[in-house]
């Protein structure tokens, strides 16, 4: 008989009964003990405590309980342990990954779909979690963030009640337990753009380290592959070990590359506290040796005081300056280019509109033409946000720096029919070229793009280029010195920097159009 030693709460009792079932398909017999936890207890006073991930709030009395021979394996969240086990007790296995995304649930009148996460503004979310506050704090500084407690249930029934207009959950808990979520709204947050804690959505199976039968009883039910990812994941928390309450995301997620390989992708956030801006990080890389390391180092090497010129006009709502300037970056705004409307004359019937920048958008849109049921897609989370604050959401978001990836992508998914480019004029045309009928892509020029040069200092420690045209119009008056590192967003733009002669260790670009991508791109180059 293997008993199986948990927490009461639903969650708990769902992920036991989940490792009983997984072990009685092994022929197995299994029981289950229910073991109430520090988290437990603390989740009915009435005092605010932050969700400890990775600290062994939640494990700890389950640990004592495995260690006196009262139970024989505990199953725990894996995001609640500490990264190192306690004397004679090992981690035996790893289930398969859930959903390991946060989820904003909210109110439906507490909507606003123009405004990022689709809340209102000064809303008040529930969580009390230092990493989910910072990270939301980042993206929406108007929001009230107030500490949530309780299990998932309970905190959903706050929700019902008033007491918040939206909360940070698990994604994986959620489903889970089916809850009946139809009476709200649910953004799903990326993991790759909101950064889960490290092994979120992953069930730990811990056991005495001399249990040898139970070792490769778990041997045999374990992800291998899950289990690199979130070592990886959990080395990062393990290295920046700042105490208990770290806001700390780490993400890792694996395709194959074109060579057949697998490639990791990891996205990290960190900050000093759960009120002040997180640092991001993004790698690439077929080779995992020692990458938690270069990660971590790399996030100790970020040093303030840094200058960095943007080729584009400040804006409201501009995240990338505030978190910029939150780090301590000088930052420098100015468009080399100047854009002159063009008028639509007549809006071509199709099946789709693509939008390829957020120009495109406003400069369409603010004519006013009516597009019916048209569907629309778009290139980069910058290019769909600005539809949002035209009331419109994208059917199709081409999400690599690929553009003729993305081009095939959404060829592919037009199939047949007529799609209208609401372009710059002379625009390259990368994502038209995809489409095999010529006849099915009509270009629509919307606006012009004129050079206008502008000294920069040659001081400036790094250059952010959001276009072909603003990169020619900088070389038009400037060059650039071997000191400084340069920001290229997109292939076309690289390409002129290169026709140019700027070398190419010297350019770096962002994995996304947006600004996280040139955000995680800038903190890259130190």
């Amino acid at each position: 008989m293997i008993t199986i030693g948990t927490r009461g709460s639903e969650l708990a009792l769902w992920q036991a009964n989940y490792t009983k079932g997984l072990l009685e398909k092994q022929g197995h017999e299994v029981q289950i003990k229910i073991i109430a936890t520090k988290g437990d207890t603390s989740q009915q006073w009435n005092t605010s405590f932050d969700k400890l991930e990775g600290k062994g709030f939640f494990t700890k009395e389950l640990e004592e309980e495995l260690l006196a021979g009262t139970i024989d394996v505990a199953v725990h969240s894996h995001k609640d342990l500490p990264t190192e086990n306690p004397e004679g007790l090992i981690i035996a296995g790893v289930s398969g990954r859930e959903n390991p995304a946060d989820w904003l649930v909210m109110r439906e009148e507490c909507m606003d779909e123009s405004k990022k996460f689709s809340l209102k503004e000064n809303a008040k979310v529930g969580t009390s979690s230092a990493r989910r506050k910072s990270q939301f704090l980042a993206f929406r500084p108007d929001v009230e963030i107030t500490d949530l407690r309780g299990n998932v249930p309970t905190r959903i029934n706050k929700l019902r009640e008033g007491q918040y207009d939206a909360i940070l959950l698990a994604a994986a808990g959620l489903e889970r337990l089916e809850l009946d979520l139809s009476d709200f709204h649910v953004e799903q947050l990326e993991p790759t753009e909101f950064i889960p804690a490290p092994a979120q959505g992953v069930l730990a199976w811990q056991i005495r380290e001399d249990d040898y039968k139970l070792t490769d009883i778990f041997d045999a039910i374990c992800d291998y592959d899950v289990l690199v990812n979130i070592n990886i994941e959990r080395r990062i928390l393990n290295l920046l070990d700042g105490g208990c309450q770290l806001p700390l995301g780490a993400y890792c997620d694996v395709e194959m590359n074109e060579h057949d390989r697998k490639l990791f992708k990891v996205s990290v956030a960190v900050a000093d506290a759960w009120n002040t801006q997180p640092k991001q990080l993004y790698y690439e890389t077929t080779n995992t040796e020692d990458l938690p390391e270069k990660i971590v180092e790399h996030i100790h090497r970020i040093t303030t005081g840094k200058s960095v010129f943007i080729s584009r006009e400040a804006f409201e709502n501009n995240h990338l300056n505030a978190w910029l300037e939150k780090l301590g970056f000088k930052v420098e705004n100015k468009s080399l280019i100047d854009l002159k409307k063009l008028t639509i004359k007549e809006l071509p019937k199709s099946d789709w509109l693509f939008f390829s920048s957020k120009h495109a958008v406003e400069f369409f849109f603010m004519q006013n033409p009516d597009i019916g049921n048209t569907k629309i897609g778009c290139m980069g989370k910058g290019t769909s946000q600005a539809l949002r604050e035209f009331g419109k959401r994208a059917d199709f978001i081409g999400t690599s720096t690929d553009t003729k990836l993305v081009g095939k992508q959404f060829a592919a998914r037009v199939g047949p029919g007529k799609v209208v480019f609401p372009i710059a004029r002379d625009s390259m045309r990368t994502i038209q070229w995809q489409f095999a009928k010529p006849q099915n892509v009509i270009d629509l020029p919307i606006y012009a793009t004129l050079k206008v040069p502008y000294e920069v200092s040659p001081k400036t420690d790094i250059l952010v280029f959001t276009s072909p045209s603003n990169a020619e119009s900088f070389l038009e008056k400037n060059r650039i010195h071997p000191h400084q590192k340069v920001i290229a967003m997109g292939e076309s733009t690289e390409k002129s920097l290169l026709k140019a002669g700027v070398k190419a260790e010297q350019i770096h670009k962002p994995y996304a159009f947006d600004d996280m991508g040139l955000f995680r791109a800038i903190l890259h180059t130190l």
